[in-house]
């Protein structure tokens, strides 16, 4: 299963994405809406960065991801927090909330690790039924330009105690572009090795925008990578915004 082997390693191997900024982003898209959220979800949340932020601002939040890795990291992160996020295991596509909120968040494109285009109209329809009436759900994509661009690609990451080697292919017949990993870890004087496959599945904008809208969603809006304008042709990442009245 992904992100099992690469758990420990993935703070390292992404500490520059700029979460600060994509909270910004989401501040500008729910003032926007109109929205002043107290209760929210990071959904696919990892190892939690995301969820730490938004409690950081004050928020009530609840994390939910499908590895348990990856949610012990979050949990193990979240302690210091005089207001820590809770954690839950769950899949998207079968999302139970104790109680809705005002908002919902995915990101860096836990969308498109849903590969099954049946699975994720029925987690649109799952984030729907969590969120309070006027809640928002907010979410980013790797776009099907950037996916198919990937094919063939040989990508490198690497700290001093980690080494990840990735293999991207993408079928056009399946719309999936899977990612070969083989990770090495430094486990004293010696280095461990470990290897996972992940799989993308490419989204196009239009199909998401009409089962957001199928799943009871309105005000659905398409953003370029964290700018309130429309995705260009070339955008590599395209976030989404939608609200339930």
């Amino acid at each position: 299963m992904a992100y099992e082997a690469l758990a420990t390693a993935y703070d390292r191997l992404t500490n520059d994405i700029p979460y600060g900024e994509i909270l910004e982003f989401y501040r500008q898209i729910w003032t926007a809406y109109g929205l002043s959220p107290t209760l929210a979800v990071d959904l696919a949340c990892g190892t939690g960065s995301m969820a730490l932020l938004l409690a950081k601002e004050g928020l009530s939040v609840l994390g939910v991801d499908q590895s348990e890795d990856m949610l012990t990291l979050a949990a193990e992160k979240a302690m210091e927090l005089d207001n820590p996020p809770y954690f839950i295991h769950q899949r998207m596509e079968k999302l139970r909330l104790p109680a809705p909120v005002d908002l919902v968040v995915c990101c860096l494109d836990g969308v498109n690790y849903v590969t099954d285009p049946a699975a994720l109209r029925e987690a649109f329809a799952h984030v729907y039924k969590a969120l309070n009436p006027g809640g928002l759900f907010i979410f980013d994509i790797n776009s099907e330009g950037k996916l198919r661009g990937l094919d063939g690609q040989l990508l490198l990451d690497e700290d001093d105690e980690v080494f990840c080697l990735w293999r991207a292919a993408f079928d056009e017949t399946t719309r999936i572009c899977s990612y070969g990993m083989d990770i090495f870890q430094k486990q004293g004087k010696l280095w461990s090795r470990d290897r996972e496959e992940h799989l993308e599945y490419a989204y196009r904008v239009e199909e998401l925008q009409a089962w957001l809208s199928e799943a009871g969603f309105l005000h659905v809006r398409a953003y370029g990578d964290r700018k309130l304008d429309a995705p260009s042709p070339d955008e590599q990442r395209i976030f989404f915004a939608a609200q339930r009245l």
